[in-house]
Formats: structure tokens, sequence, C-alpha cells
């Protein structure tokens, strides 16, 4: 439960906002909400390590949004976004919430899913412009054995 539900966090983070707001709006009409924590805007020190391997340094402080929340059913979902976009952290708590009760298979095939393949696909499409430009070297042998 822990891997999948990291993944569809990460996934929920990473939406454009507009895309994740259409996504919502397909599930009808959302339940009451009881907030733990209104969404709120803050600043997270962002590590680094040089070559991914090599001792952390503090790169630089980030905009983040985050926010949690209860639903009727007493599941507790929470939003975690880059940047200062309230309804996006909102959204994505919500979907969080609803993604561990009965609604699940639901929220997956309408919210989860659609995204996740949008951000496959965006993946594949870097991968191609980048792959373009690679540059293959060779040496040709100038018959000096």
């Amino acid at each position: 439960m822990i891997a999948a539900r990291r993944c569809w966090m990460g996934v929920l983070a990473k939406a454009r906002p507009e895309r994740l707001a259409e996504c919502v709006a397909r599930l009808g009409e959302e339940p009451a909400i009881h907030w733990l924590r209104p969404p709120e805007v803050g600043a997270v020190m962002v590590r680094g390590r040089m070559g991914g391997t090599g001792a952390p340094f503090n790169l630089g402080e980030m905009t983040v949004t985050r926010c949690a929340l209860r639903l009727p059913d007493g599941t507790v979902g929470h939003g975690h976004v880059q940047g200062r976009d309230r309804r996006h952290a909102r959204q994505a708590a919500l979907v969080d919430a609803l993604m561990q009760g009965a609604r699940a298979p639901e929220v997956e095939a309408t919210v989860i899913a659609p995204l996740a393949e949008e951000a496959a696909a965006a993946r594949r499409l870097r991968a191609e412009k980048a792959a373009a430009t690679k540059v293959e070297f060779f040496t040709m042998v100038r018959g000096e054995d």
C-alpha cells in the first residue's frame, strides 16, 4: 500500500493543475470535507548530490503548498505540491483520501491512470527529442596496424 500510495501521490503532485481539475470534475460531486490543515504555502530546503552519489549539499529553497483533510468516513488525505497553487494541493489531498476508500478503483481509472499515462507520454517525447540530438563518434582505422 505504501509503494502504491507513493506512486499516486507523485502523479498528483506532478500533474498539471488544470488537467487534475478536469479529471476530478469527472468524479461527480465532491464529498464534504473537514480541514485538518487548510492549504498553506511554505518553503522546503532542496538538497542535492554531485553526480547523484556525492556528499549532500543544500541547493536552495523551493515553494510548496500542503494541506490535509478528512472525509466524512474518517479517511485522511494529504496533498503536497510544488508552488503556490492551493487548489492543486486541495484536489491532490481529496484524491489521496478517495484512493484509500471504496471508490479507489473508480478514482484510479478516472484520475490516476489518465494522468500517469500523460506523464509517461511526455517522458517518452522528451527522450525521443533528446535521442534525436545524440551524436555517434567513431574512429576509422587508418591501416597502420
